[in-house]
């Protein structure tokens, strides 16, 4: 039987997971999607055209290959269908597309208690998308929420319209306008007649491609860093974008995972609120986020920048038991005249190598940082990890030796053939 190869995020998010799914993706049968909703988001260019996913993995663009968005994503079906009917203007086929019988729905009253809520935290907001992912979460854990089989349901309505009355309630004490089931309702009823030859047992299919001997590659949302649980809470998702959530969000058990690759990129960022201890608020991060095109995907937001932080990555490494790591924007890094990398924090007058997501601890945490020298020159051209320029091989050592992981991966420019690939997994210590 085969296993299920995962692609996950290391850092905040936008680590540019697409590039190393688009690569995988290609020799994989089935694509699957397990966690997250479109507060996530990710760009691949192919031949001149660009496709940014929200929802549908982006397996899907290679010929004959399953799509499967799992039971632990949250759907709005709105989004969805924006996205099929976006696929096929641009030819397209969307007939492999599977979508999770359990996978729970965003309704337009989760978007307003999303805005709502973020709205009243004042000062102390934490960054939402006002997407509606969260209180949708709050909603499956409160086990009211909807999912994609009760669109079908006789009792569709009734589950609706006690949520709306709930929702409205809520809505009145803050002077926000109450919602109309029936305009929902038959709203709703429109998404669900237009993907309903996609939602199916997904988990069952799995499990059946698995036995098969299909090859399959699971696609990440988010990153280490922003799990509900192992994140840099409340500054996070509303899922676990970790290996945990993979196997929860899918099905799949963890005797069916293979290789789990981390994404990273050659430097940091982050979108949003939140602790940043390698943040550069200053020209060298507005250089880097200038050369990286460090803008969101889905948000537009400009990121927030800075150095590589060697003491997150290897709590990312040891949290999902990363087998390989996938490094991009090389190219961007080696721009600058001097890198730097972060080897430590200094808190309280001690240092440690030990990462935590204490909120207040990482506000007091300084960088403790090692110098590389930069100026990489041009290095799209390079196909062979050996033909990198000597200071590009001095950092990606240093990276490695470090975390105790290989880097299989090296992106050396933006394009989808700009990059370096490793065949050999050779741990580097």
């Amino acid at each position: 039987m085969s296993k299920v190869d995962v692609v996950l995020g290391t850092f905040y998010g936008d680590e540019g997971k697409g590039k190393i799914i688009d690569y995988l993706g290609g020799k994989a049968d089935v694509a699957l999607r397990a966690t997250g909703g479109n507060n996530a988001g990710h760009s691949i260019e192919v031949d001149g055209v660009k496709y940014v996913f929200h929802l549908i993995p982006s397996g899907i663009l290679n010929k004959g290959s399953l799509a499967i968005i799992g039971n632990g994503v949250v759907i709005d079906p709105k989004v969805l269908i924006e996205e099929i009917n976006s696929l096929k203007e641009k030819g397209k086929d969307i007939s492999l597309l599977r979508i999770s019988t359990k996978a729970h729905v965003i309704f337009p009253y989760h978007i307003e208690m999303d805005k709502m809520l973020e709205e009243n935290r004042g000062s102390g907001k934490i960054g939402t998308t006002a997407r509606g992912i969260g209180p949708c979460y709050c909603d499956k854990y409160e086990r009211c929420g909807i999912r994609i089989e009760d669109l079908y349901s006789d009792g569709f309505y009734d589950l609706l319209k006690r949520n709306i009355e709930n929702k409205n309630k809520i809505f009145g004490l803050y002077n926000y306008p109450p919602l109309d089931v029936d305009k929902i309702y038959k709203e709703y009823l429109e998404y669900a007649s237009v993907i309903k030859e996609y939602v199916c047992d997904t988990t069952t299919l799995i499990h059946r491609l698995i036995k098969e001997d299909k090859k399959i590659i699971c696609e990440g949302a988010q990153a280490t860093l922003l799990d509900i649980d192992f994140g840099s809470y409340p500054y996070v998702t509303s899922s676990n974008p970790t290996i945990g959530g993979i196997i929860t969000g899918s099905g799949i058990n963890a005797h069916d995972i293979g290789e789990v690759y981390g994404v990273m990129k050659a430097y940091s960022s982050r979108v949003g609120a939140g602790p940043y201890v390698t943040e550069q608020d200053n020209k060298i991060g507005d250089m880097i986020r200038e050369l990286g095109h460090e803008y969101g995907a889905t948000t537009k937001r400009p990121r927030r920048c800075g150095y590589l932080d060697l003491v997150a990555l290897k709590y990312a490494v040891l949290v999902n038991g990363i087998t390989a790591l996938c490094m991009n924007h090389l190219d961007t890094i080696g721009k600058l005249d001097t890198i730097k990398l972060c080897v430590a924090y200094e808190r309280d007058g001690e240092k440690t190598t030990e990462f935590t997501t204490n909120e207040e601890e990482l506000n007091r945490s300084l960088p403790v940082y090692e110098e590389f020298k930069g100026n990489f020159g041009d290095v799209s051209k390079i196909r062979k990890r050996e033909d990198l320029p000597v200071n590009a091989l001095k950092y990606i050592k240093r990276i490695e030796e470090y975390v105790g992981v290989p880097i299989k991966f090296i992106g050396v420019g933006a394009g989808r053939e700009e990059m370096i690939y490793e065949k050999k997994l050779v741990k580097r210590r």
